[in-house]
């Protein structure tokens, strides 16, 4: 192949002419038959405010030549080289850890140093600083050190652009320690078991030698309750409820007539105190290692000043590990009646939503946010929308399934918007971001490629970043005295032995059944082999509460059967082929047997990345034995030398064990020196610097990208419930109904009707209907509800709640444009067929949504540049683009007057009133302005709506306050995630519109109002934002 290549590559050179030129007989590609993001009247348009594309073409040439007069460089270009960029383009390799007669040690400390360096070079980059330091350089023992606290103290004054603090706040929903409470005494932290990756790399953040400030915010995990404090080997004061040792240890009752003691009574729940809890924050705090800020996580009722009352604490844990961990790990559940998932999908909002409320309380301006795995999925958007330029990473450590599984879950759209919140998102393989990237496009319709997908305005970058451990951390610790006593114990015990060593979390993932019956087929197929290979297989409990209750699978059983078997059909009295082990083994055995094992044996059916196999390399680099891995794990695409095998196909892993078993010394030899080459050097000090480097590149592209978060239903909610008057204003096509093919076809539905009377029928809410429809659609369609409020033909005609008659805005205004623009439009008429000409009183649109999308865009470029150099020059009209159609307005008349008009019109009203109300005070007095508004809309010509409200947020000229509060005004816009808007939120289609407003309405997802079924019929994305709000999930009505 090399050779292939260079041939090839030396052809070019030989004849550039030849390689540059077109092909033969292919004609070239017209731009109409290029696909939209490779036609030049498409990408060839500037969309970023403030860059032309003189902006793309500055001269990026930083030579002699470049300098200006006064001896600087020139401007860097849009697209120009950075100085991160530059300063860390380059990435350690695997070959640095794979030289020749390089020991072991020399590869664990050049992996360490690279992985640190690393991580240095993108700290200097980023504060400006010279990251070409030979390491020379850097005094012996310090190889890590860049000065954290003083560099970090400069970073605002050297890096505006980005105006990083240094700071790095890790939000993971597991804390880092196993937590057991002392009543009225200091918390034990015990390391947490499991993701050991993940803990190492705060380890590594929080250390000196990274010079990044870190902080920790997690779940505090559920917490039992406490043993009472006493002396050592102090007997119970009873034995009553005290569990036997064994069944013949059970006491025997002498008296059964006589009285038995009292029941004590049941508590509910576990009381933590309010100094207990600020005991336990404080040692975070103060922890060595690790930097914590504790989440409690339990309902409003439940907490209290002096305290908190935990109960059923694993229900916070229960939708991610039910709904999502099996989804993306391929499992599917039988479907049921949704009133479980209801209540589970509205606790895990909370607990996002918990999340972010404890983030928001430790972050500053400029720190970077990194959300860890599928438990915080809803954290990235929630914190965009209370922040919208903070910066925010997100890495998914388990796999993500294609779009034919995810469309299988019913929240499937939440979930994907709420990771959209980020700027860069993480994952372990490229599969798992080409099949995320899918999701987005095939889901929710955004546009995206390989490297990213457009949303909200801004695009979301996606990359892979396969995890490593800290291979210098596992080197000592498998190498103690105690881990040697182990070793030899096991070499001795298993003489004359072949041993197959496999350790897995007993869920339905890891493919420990498949192993075992892989492991028989092996010793059907090969019967030399008998009673001399040994599979020691070690299954911890698992962590996942869906795999604890999966009575339908019977892991547990189904592997004691196959253990049982094998050993009756191969074993003997003296000998098991098998060892079972179901339970936790210490970390010196764990590593013993790693060091013992002749094959490393991982058959996981779908997985993320499994750990052990990295942790395996490194504890055989002496005796260099085969690892066999499932091409299905996340590490399969990082460890290309280890024996990839399907663990479905039983008799190739058979034959794969007996290959392992029989191959060369030297072989084996190569292969674990490129193992140990790639686990020395990719290790987690390498991956969480990969991981910031991309992150900072990324956000030094995109800082001048406004990106416009998903709406906060639950702020919404609370400040419509807060105001004592509301204003709202809505669009009609594209907003209330979706955009049809024939515009007489957008009736409103019975939801929507329902849902805006019940809006409509409080008198503290104004409802205005703001559309381009003429006064007949909407009098026939919603006229008959008498509390609305009508602004038709972009503002022209006005119908006052209440009233019947329609006051003509333009009435005085010269019309004679109509009949030079009737014909320009019949003639555009005749020349597309489909298209059509709707004549409105003040407005004519010429329609081309039934015509052949390509002519009709086409001709309508041509018109509206006819009509801008004809009727615009000679009249006080605008021509507007629309979704598929052309309209001519008077210039006078828009939706942003009215906007301003109904405001400033609420507003005075509101203002006579209260100078009249007397002397009432606090809450019963009444309201000087509109204390709620919302606007919504989805075409450009809602921006002028979207511009007067922006307009409005700032005190007029000679005025002491603006006319409405900004966190008091929602202005959303609906639709494509791409375009770029005045408005501060962003929903996706009208569905989301209806549920908004049923949200603030009280109706159910039927359209029923909050009598005929209430909370039990509402969607469950409105459930979760009432019951964030509530912070309870509220009783059926």
């Amino acid at each position: 192949m090399e050779q292939k290549g260079a041939a090839s590559d030396g052809a070019r050179k030989a004849d550039p002419v030849e390689h540059n030129a077109p092909r033969p007989g292919v004609p070239e590609r017209t731009e109409s038959s290029l696909p939209p993001h490779l036609r030049p009247s498409v990408i060839g348009v500037p969309v970023t405010p403030d860059i032309t594309h003189e902006g793309y073409d500055r001269n990026t040439n930083t030579g002699p030549s470049a300098s200006n007069g006064a001896g600087r460089a020139p401007e860097a270009g849009y697209f120009s080289l950075r100085d991160a960029d530059r300063a860390i383009a380059e990435s350690p390799a695997a070959e640095i850890t794979n030289r020749e007669g390089q020991s072991f040690e020399s590869k664990l400390e050049t992996g360490r140093q690279e992985g640190s360096n690393y991580m240095r070079r993108v700290s200097v980059a980023v504060m400006g600083g010279s990251a070409d330091v030979p390491s020379s350089s850097i005094p012996p023992g310090n190889v890590f050190s860049t000065p954290s606290r003083e560099s970090m103290s400069d970073i605002r004054a050297i890096s505006p652009d980005l105006a990083l603090t240094g700071n790095i706040i890790s939000a993971t929903f597991n804390i880092p320690h196993s937590l057991k409470y002392r009543k009225g005494a200091d918390w034990e932290l015990n390391p947490r078991r499991g993701q050991s990756a993940l803990f190492d790399s705060f380890s590594y953040l929080s250390s000196d030698d990274s010079p990044w400030n870190h902080t920790v915010v997690a779940w505090t995990g559920e917490i039992d309750h406490p043993a009472e404090i006493s002396p050592p080997d102090t007997p119970p004061s009873t034995t009553v409820n005290v569990r036997p040792l064994n069944v013949l240890s059970k006491p025997v009752p002498v008296h059964v007539d006589a009285k038995r003691p009292p029941t004590p009574p049941a508590v509910d729940g576990l009381w933590i105190p309010k100094e207990d809890m600020q005991r336990l924050e404080n040692q975070l705090s103060h922890n060595k290692n690790i930097r914590t800020v504790p989440v409690w996580l339990a309902d409003d009722a439940e907490g209290h000043d002096d305290g908190i009352r935990l109960k059923d604490q694993a229900r916070w844990r229960r939708y991610a590990e039910h709904e999502l961990y099996t989804l993306f790990h391929y499992k599917q559940h039988e479907p049921t009646d949704g009133r479980a998932e209801r209540v589970q999908w509205a606790d895990y909002f909370r607990m996002n939503q918990k999340f972010a409320n404890r983030i928001l309380e430790v972050y500053k301006p400029g720190d970077i946010v990194i959300v860890h795995d599928f438990n915080l999925m809803l954290l990235p958007s929630m914190l965009r929308q209370r922040v919208p330029h903070m910066y925010i990473a997100f890495f998914l450590h388990c796999p993500f399934p294609s779009s034919e599984f995810l469309r299988c879950l019913p929240r499937r759209k939440e979930v994907l918007e709420g990771v959209l919140g980020a700027n860069l998102v993480g994952f372990q393989s490229y599969s798992y971001s080409r099949h995320f990237a899918s999701c987005c496009t095939r889901v929710l319709g955004f546009p995206s490629d390989s490297t990213g997908v457009d949303a909200y305005g801004s695009r979301v970058e996606v990359g892979v970043f396969p995890i490593g451990i800290d291979a210098t951390k596992v080197a000592r610790l498998a190498w103690t005295d105690s881990v040697n006593e182990k070793y030899a114990a096991l070499k001795k015990m298993y003489a004359g032995k072949k041993l197959i060593v496999g350790r897995d979390r007993l869920d339905s993932v890891r493919g420990v059944a498949q192993k075992l019956m892989a492991f028989e087929r092996f010793l059907e197929m090969y019967p030399e082999w008998r009673d001399k290979v040994v599979l020691i297989q070690v299954t911890s409990p698992t962590n996942i509460e869906e795999e604890k209750e999966d009575a339908e699978n019977k892991i547990s059983s189904r592997v004691n059967e196959l253990v049982m078997k094998i050993n009756g059909a191969y074993g003997s009295l003296g000998f098991s082929p098998v060892l079972h082990y179901p339970r936790y083994i210490s970390q010196d055995e764990y590593f013993a047997l790693l060091r013992a094992a002749d094959i490393g044996l991982i058959t996981s059916v779908r997985d993320g990345m499994n750990t052990t196999s990295l942790e395996y390399v490194i504890c055989q680099r002496q005796s260099a034995g085969p690892l066999i891995l499932s091409e299905f794990s996340g590490t399969a695409g990082s460890l290309k030398d280890a024996i990839h095998i399907n663990p479905w196909n039983l008799t190739a892993v058979a034959e794969q064990i007996n290959n392992a078993l029989t191959m060369p010394h030297d072989r084996r030899q190569a292969m674990e020196q490129n193992l140990l080459s790639h686990v020395t050097s990719r290790n987690v000090q390498f991956w969480i610097a990969g991981f910031l480097r991309r992150l900072v590149t990324v956000l030094g592209n995109r800082k001048s990208v406004t990106v416009t978060p998903l709406l906060d239903r639950s702020d919404m909610l609370r400040k419509y419930r807060a105001a004592k008057k509301r204003l709202f204003m809505f669009d009609y096509d594209g907003t209330l109904t979706p955009i049809v093919r024939e515009p007489s076809a957008a009736i409103p539905s019975e939801r929507v009707i329902n849902s805006l009377k019940a809006l409509a029928a409080d008198s503290r809410n104004a409802v205005w209907i703001i559309s381009g429809r003429d006064q007949e659609f909407l009098t026939q369609h919603l006229g008959h509800i008498k509390e609305l409020g009508f602004s038709a033909e972009h503002g022209s005609f006005m119908r006052q709640p209440g009233a019947t008659e329609w006051e003509n805005l333009a009435e005085k205004f010269d019309m004679g444009w109509q009949k030079e623009v009737l014909e320009v439009f019949q003639k555009y008429t005749d020349r597309v067929p489909g298209s059509f000409i709707e004549q409105k009183r003040c407005a004519l649109t010429w329609h081309y949504r039934l015509a052949d999308p390509e002519q009709g865009m086409h001709m309508a470029r041509e018109c509206h540049h006819e009509l801008d150099n004809s009727v615009g020059r000679k009249w006080d009209v605008e021509v507007m683009a629309g979704k598929a159609n052309l309209e001519v307005r008077p210039t006078f008349i828009n939706k942003g007057e009215i906007a301003k008009r109904l405001v400033n019109t609420y507003n005075a009203e509101l203002r006579t009133a209260a100078s009249a109300g007397g002397a009432a005070t606090g809450e019963d007095a009444p309201p000087n302005k509109i204390e709620f508004v919302l606007c919504m809309g989805d075409d450009f010509t809602d921006e002028d709506m979207f511009r007067a409200l922006n307009g409005l947020l700032q005190p007029a000229e000679g005025q002491s306050e603006a006319e409405v509060e900004t966190d008091q005004c929602f202005t959303v816009t609906v639709g494509a995630s791409t375009k770029v808007t005045l408005a501060r939120w962003h929903l996706l289609e009208p569905e989301d519109v209806i549920e908004c407003v049923a949200l603030l309405a009280g109706v159910g997802a039927g359209g029923l109002g909050a009598t005929s079924g209430g909370v039990l019929s509402m969607g469950e994305v409105n459930l979760a934002a009432l019951s964030a709000v509530e912070d309870h999930i509220p009783d059926p009505l």
